[in-house]
């Protein structure tokens, strides 16, 4: 089975009548698309009564990829990683607290069906180490019982010797592999490895290729340049044979489409679920908006 959604479900006109408020975007998002990526989770856990209100508003088939919060992949600068094996156990304590917190706030979640799994995306700076295989492992640790999907942003993890390796970690360990479609910009890239690690579940993430872009951090609008791509039906089509493919290693993937800067993701989404046979509704037409209780 293959689901396609997007990053969010909050940025995206066109997937929503004008002056559609806030509070009904999930409900009619669910309604177009079978799967969304929550993207806040990285910045702030929510409450558990938040995150069950989203799973009340959303129908029984639909499904969330959970990004993990920052703290739980190290994103801050000088602190480059959560505390493996050999760490300093104030801190590793710290740790377990963070990943406490996230697990209580995302258990209705867990507990209603609907997580498709954790997403563990490691920064720019987390090179293939031992100490970070240690990482790995203590995240895995204390995640257990949760589905939990990888991905790396670091090229060393696939270099020629360590590509077969990384692999077999990750289906050993547990992990669900999030391929990545992305530039190729250096070591701060990874290259597109569509080989599912786990027979549950697979991501795959669209990230773009906007290879000018993709290193453009220092600049304040960074977001809205690396994510500015829109694929091509040719793009697209490449795709097709390679998730039917990985289909062989995995019951179900879940793509992403993180190209949202443009407002291209819906409609690359929607492009590759026709391409794919892929029925959804559409969203509620413009004029029943009227008898809305909020009058958006």
């Amino acid at each position: 089975m293959i689901q396609i959604g997007l990053a969010g479900w909050g940025d995206h006109p066109s997937v929503y009548p004008p002056g559609t408020a806030a509070g009904r975007k999930l409900a009619l998002y669910s309604r177009q698309f079978p799967v969304v990526e929550v993207d806040n989770s990285f910045y702030a856990i929510p409450a558990a009564e938040t995150v069950r209100k989203w799973v009340d508003e959303t129908a029984d088939d639909f499904g969330f990829v959970v990004k993990a919060n920052q703290a739980m992949t190290g994103h801050e600068r000088g602190r480059t990683k959560p505390p493996g094996p050999a760490a300093d156990p104030a801190a590793d304590k710290d740790d377990a607290a963070v990943f406490r917190a996230f697990r209580e706030a995302f258990e209705p979640m867990l507990a209603s069906g609907k997580l498709k799994t954790v997403l563990f995306q490691y920064p720019p700076w987390f090179d293939c180490t031992r100490d970070n295989v240690g990482t790995l492992r203590r995240a895995k640790e204390l995640m257990d019982g949760w589905p939990v999907a990888l991905e790396f942003r670091h090229q060393s993890w696939f270099a020629p010797g360590m590509r077969e390796r990384t692999l077999s970690f990750m289906e050993r360990e547990g992990w669900m592999h999030s391929v990545c479609d992305e530039p190729q910009a250096g070591s701060g890239s990874v290259p597109t490895v569509p080989v599912p690690t786990h027979p549950e579940r697979t991501v795959v993430r669209f990230h773009g290729r906007n290879a000018e872009g993709w290193y453009s951090s220092g600049s304040p609008n960074w977001r809205n340049v690396r994510y500015l791509y829109d694929y091509s039906n040719e793009e697209l089509t490449e795709w097709l044979g390679v998730l039917q493919g990985m289909l062989a290693g995995t019951k179900e993937i879940c793509v992403i489409f993180n190209n949202n800067s443009g407002g291209h993701g819906a409609g690359n989404a929607k492009r590759l679920m026709r391409m794919l046979g892929l029925e959804r509704g559409e969203p509620v037409p413009e004029q029943l908006d009227l008898f809305s209780d909020d009058g958006n």
